[in-house]
């Protein structure tokens, strides 16, 4: 097994062992009665750890399925994303691939990590991705671990090769059960309508 299999084992592992203590505190202490859609959790979500990419932004696999949402931005680029799906935690994961459809090499702009200088020592990120439910008024940021990583895909390459596919994920507070559908906005790309499941 590489070493950077048993670095992911080791990641997810301690994500799992994270949300697990999370999951046990919160239960022990009751909930908040809500009025929190906007706030950052203290800890690690349960999400995977799928955020590191040592350099090539090339070397994530692939998506499977259909996509929800298809828009073409800057370069040739093309964003598809696959799902939009709440969990039990209160957390809603968008999983994604981006596609250099063009002829010529993309170079990844820094306003994919957002603005926060907080967020800046993870290297490239989708940071800078939000969503917004226009029918609550409200936007949602991308999620932040103890440690003020983005709960989303980063230190991937900065460069995108033709045909090359940079797979991503990011992690949301999850809206109300009520909202449905809201806008993904993301840097070089047209706001485009997910649905939520």
């Amino acid at each position: 097994m590489s070493m950077r299999h048993m670095t992911t084992m080791r990641r997810a592992g301690a994500a799992a062992l994270l949300s697990a203590a999370l999951a046990f505190s919160l239960t022990s202490c009751g909930g908040d009665g809500g009025g929190n859609e906007g706030k950052e959790p203290s800890s690690s979500s349960s999400a995977p750890d799928r955020g590191k990419d040592d350099g090539n932004a090339s070397a994530t696999a692939p998506t499977s399925g259909d996509p929800i949402a298809n828009v073409k931005g800057d370069g040739g680029l093309e964003l598809a994303v696959h799902s939009a799906k709440r969990d039990d935690g209160g957390f809603l994961t968008v999983d994604g691939q981006i596609k250099n459809t063009g002829s010529q090499g993309f170079t990844v702009p820094v306003s994919w990590n957002g603005l926060e200088e907080a967020v800046a020592a993870t290297g490239n990120s989708f940071a800078g991705m939000t969503l917004v439910d226009s029918k609550g008024k409200k936007r949602y940021y991308v999620l932040r671990d103890t440690d003020n990583r983005p709960l989303t895909t980063y230190a991937y390459g900065s460069f995108i090769k033709p045909g090359a596919t940079l797979t991503f994920f990011a992690q949301f507070p999850a809206p109300p059960t009520s909202t449905t559908k809201v806008d993904l906005q993301f840097p070089g790309f047209p706001s485009t309508s997910i649905e939520l499941s």
